[in-house]
Formats: C-alpha cells, sequence, structure tokens
C-alpha cells in the first residue's frame, strides 16, 4: 500500500455555478503588511462576502456560498483541501491507497466530538458516506458511484473500497460528499448544523450576516479569534462604502475598478490570490458555423487576450482548459496567439467573411468582457450582438437546452476537466480520442502519471478550440492590517477561518 501520512496541521491560518467579476482598473500590486498589536483572542473577525446562500443544507444544496462558509470551519471530512488545492488529512491523522488503487484506509484522529457534544466515531463515517453512495438527493451522489462498500473495521478505522481506481475520488472527499455528520442525526440543517469543526453558528439574519462563534471543545487548535461575522453584500460600491466606513475588517471579491478606492484610503491592504476559475467564452461545437474548427479557431486568434485582462482589471492568461492550480496544467500560449490577419484569413476560408453571432452572458457580468469582443471581433469582420439574460434564463437556454451560439460563464469548479470529456456537457464538444484519455487518467492510480495524461489530455482540447479561455480569474480581497492569516488563495470556494486573528488596534 501507498502510505500518505497527513498528520493534522494545528489548524493554522488558511484559508455554483458562476460568481463574480467586472471591470477596469489600475490596481497597484502591494505586499500584504506586517499584522499590527497583539493578536486578540476575544475579538470579532467582520468578513464582507457577496453571495449568500439560500439555506445551510450543504448535504442537499449546491453551491460555493455554502462551501465558502461551511467547510472546515463548522463541517469537517476526512481529508481537506489547501489553498493551492493540495489534499491534506483533517478528521483523519492519515490514509492510505492499496496499490491497485481500490481500497482506501483512514485512521480518525483521537478526542473528535459534534458540536452536541457526541464524540464522533467511524460509525459516523460510514452511515455519513452511505448516505451520499445510496441517496440521489445527496450531494456527490454521482461522485460516488464507484464506491462498492463503506464500513468500519473498528471505532477509528474507515475502510472505503471502490469498483474500480478513480484519481478524483480522494479530491471529491474534501467537497460535500466527503463530509462528516453525526449518525442518526435530525438537526434541520437548512438552518442549524451540528458540525466537528472549530466553529459553530450562532446566529443567521437572512439577507443580512451569520455569525459563527469558536467552539470551546474543539478537538484541534482553538480559533484565533472569539466570533466571526460574514456581511453579506451582494453591491460592489456598498462593499466598498462598507468597508471604508470600518464596518468589515475583510471585504472580499474587491471590484477591481473600486480597488483603488480602498488602497488609497490607507486602511486596507489588497491581496491578488489564485483561483481555480476559468472565465470561459463556450463556442456552440454543435452548431453551424461554430462546428467548423476554422471558425472557432479564427475567434480565438481575434480577441487580445492581455489587453482583455487588463480592462477586467485582474486576472492571468489562459489557454487550456486546466489552470495552474489543478493537476495537468500546462502553458499553452503556443497554441493560439493574437492574430487579426489569420482569423480572417481563416474565416474566408470556411467561407464566414460577414458573419453575425449572439453572445448569451448572465446579466450580473456587466459589460467590460462584451465591449471587448465586440470590438475585437468587429476588427475581423465579425458582428457581436449580446443577449445579456437573468442566470436561470442562461440556466435554461444555454446550459439545459445548448441554444446559443456563444456564452461566456465564470466556471469556478476545480478539477472539471471532465467537461470537455463529456459530448452532452453544453458545449457539445465530442472528441474520442479526449474521452480515452480522462478515463485513462481517472483510472490511473499513480498521480504523476495521471497529471501526465491529462496534460496530454488538454493540449488536444486547445488545439480543437471548443471554447476560448479569456482569462484565469484572480480574487481581489481587502484585509485590514488589524487582521493577520486570512487566506488568500482559492478563497471563493472555501475560506479556513481558523487561524485568523484581529490585533486590537494602537
Amino acid at each position: 500500500m501507498f502510505r500518505r501520512t497527513r498528520r493534522l496541521a494545528l489548524i493554522s491560518a488558511l484559508a455554483a455555478t458562476a460568481v463574480v467579476l467586472s471591470a477596469c482598473s489600475g490596481t497597484r500590486e502591494q505586499e500584504p503588511s506586517a499584522p499590527t498589536g497583539t493578536p486578540d483572542p476575544d475579538a470579532t473577525l467582520n468578513v464582507g462576502l457577496v453571495l449568500e446562500p439560500t439555506n445551510l443544507d450543504i448535504r442537499h444544496t449546491s453551491g460555493a456560498a455554502l462551501e465558502q462558509i461551511l467547510i472546515d470551519n463548522i463541517y469537517e471530512g476526512l481529508v481537506t483541501r489547501t489553498q493551492q488545492n493540495e489534499i491534506e488529512g483533517r478528521l483523519a491523522s492519515d490514509y492510505e491507497v492499496s496499490e491497485d488503487g481500490l481500497t482506501y484506509i483512514f485512521t480518525l484522529n483521537e478526542g473528535i466530538a459534534f458540536h452536541d457534544g457526541t464524540a464522533l466515531t467511524s460509525a459516523d463515517v460510514v452511515a455519513s458516506y452511505e448516505t451520499v453512495r445510496t441517496d440521489a438527493t445527496v450531494q456527490g451522489n454521482a461522485e460516488f458511484a464507484s464506491v462498492a462498500s463503506v464500513s468500519a473495521p473498528d471505532a477509528t478505522t474507515v475502510q472505503i473500497v471502490l469498483t474500480a481506481p478513480n484519481q478524483n475520488f480522494l479530491f471529491v472527499l474534501t467537497g460535500p460528499a466527503g463530509l462528516v455528520f453525526k449518525k442518526g442525526d435530525t438537526t434541520d440543517l437548512k438552518s442549524a448544523e451540528n458540525g466537528t469543526g472549530p466553529f459553530t453558528l450562532t446566529r443567521w439574519n437572512k439577507g443580512s450576516s451569520i455569525t459563527f462563534a469558536r467552539n470551546d471543545t474543539y478537538w484541534g487548535e482553538p480559533t484565533g479569534v472569539a466570533e466571526v461575522a460574514f456581511q453579506y453584500i451582494p453591491d460592489f460600491t456598498a462593499g466598498v462604502n462598507a468597508a471604508l466606513a470600518g464596518d468589515v475588517d475583510v471585504l472580499t471579491a474587491v471590484d477591481p475598478n473600486l480597488a483603488p478606492q480602498l488602497e488609497d484610503s490607507g486602511d486596507f491592504t489588497l491581496t491578488k490570490g489564485r483561483t481555480t476559475d476559468k472565465a470561459t467564452l463556450a463556442f456552440n461545437n454543435k452548431k453551424a458555423p461554430l462546428d467548423d474548427v476554422r471558425v472557432r479557431e479564427a475567434l480565438r486568434l481575434a480577441i487580445d487576450h492581455d489587453a482583455l485582462i487588463e480592462a477586467v482589471g485582474a486576472g492571468t492568461p489562459l489557454y487550456g482548459p486546466i489552470p495552474e492550480l489543478d493537476p495537468g496544467y500546462e502553458d499553452l500560449s503556443d497554441v493560439v496567439s493574437y492574430d487579426p490577419v489569420k482569423a480572417e484569413e481563416l474565416l474566408a476560408e470556411a467561407g464566414q467573411e460577414d458573419l453575425e453571432l449572439t453572445l448569451t452572458i448572465p446579466s450580473f457580468y456587466g459589460t467590460t468582457v462584451p465591449k471587448v469582443l465586440i470590438s475585437d471581433f468587429k476588427e475581423v469582420g465579425v458582428a457581436l450582438e449580446v443577449d445579456s439574460v437573468e442566470f436561470p434564463s442562461w440556466l435554461e437556454d444555454v446550459y439545459t437546452n445548448k441554444d446559443y451560439d456563444l456564452s461566456f460563464v465564470l466556471h469556478v469548479e476545480p478539477r472539471d476537466f471532465g467537461n470537455f470529456a463529456d459530448p452532452d456537457y453544453y458545449f457539445g464538444y465530442d472528441n474520442a480520442e479526449v474521452q480515452e484519455l480522462y478515463a485513462q487518467a481517472q483510472a490511473e492510480v499513480d498521480p504523476d502519471a495521471s497529471a501526465e495524461l491529462l496534460a496530454e489530455a488538454a493540449r488536444i482540447v486547445s488545439e480543437d478550440h471548443p471554447v476560448d479561455w479569456l482569462y484565469n480569474g484572480e480574487t481581489i480581497t481587502a484585509v485590514s492590517p488589524v487582521v493577520s492569516g486570512f487566506p488568500e488563495d482559492s478563497i471563493n470556494s472555501r475560506i479556513n477561518l481558523a487561524g485568523v486573528t484581529v490585533s486590537a488596534e494602537n
């Protein structure tokens, strides 16, 4: 067996299908400031967030808004992941994976208890995972399709057997599917909780805020603050105003256009965090003339990606389906570059000199990306009409019915390369070689070999131009100097707040 020990870090300070983006700015790079004063263990940390969950039932409700605040803070799984998407133990002190990749054995840490005081045992893990495996309404049910059995040889050991190797299985356990709930618990998870995490839920003022308090009986290191108040401020300008008024210590998802106001105030340090967000311009591969690879390549060649990123105000170039934080990443900038002359030649070759296309885009994304695309496409003779719609309409028309030409949306999920191996996905991309390579990567037991297969498949995808990756998103966060240890990377998917401290101001 491979023995992969991941001693639980003594909880240090770290850290939907759509989220936020916006317009332009000239945000200056700035190094995080050193914390001021002495950490106050009785302090309250006030965090401004954009997306409020509709309920707190993370077992039955999907979306980044829930995972962002609940995982690691309220609920825990056997394993979790770092800001850099690396897997590490959480409730499990260590774990082993058999040579054939079929059997996983986890050993639980000692002294773990649910918030109601009940000791956690391996029976709770078995019950939690059996529910995921057998109940199609539970988050992660599809990802547990390869689980043959879950058992508890003793009170501190859990064994999971798969029907076939699944390179992504351990990563799946870092999400909602891997969370452990008390066996037989009757807690109404929509409005209450009974996790094992370092914080407990104290208040939810719907439409306004959610407040956590330190779990004084937590099995690991105690949290650095006594309380965390998440304040939901969906309007970007209102968020900045709240920060400048001193109502929040941290403001996440800062609009790049508004970032200079916070920076110039001198009251905040701005950080730019890496994400797995892929700003995706989808082409309807099943619909003429976008079923012609020459047309798709021409559209990619017509886009000045550097200028677009400058206009958006935050982001890095991405020329393929795998971002830097995911396995299989490779710089694919050699596949396509800004070349409007070649774009015109390809369009002429395809008989599409006077092409008219429609871009369907959820309205909350604003106008910056459409404006850049209209301008770039006009240069090569393509007229672009923009259809800005409410998100439910986008889900119905684009995602479900595949009735569109071009579409823009931010895909935030990590390790979602499988979308390009699914011909029924809304891209309509169908390449048997990619599907086979992806299947091989999933079945490959060795992580490095699996990543190589993914990289090979990703290059083929990029060369087929089924979509264009406009940029890899960055998250701008404004942090008060009194706050130390606030996560920077991947915070739109989870914010581990256990090690964050707030100092008394000088």
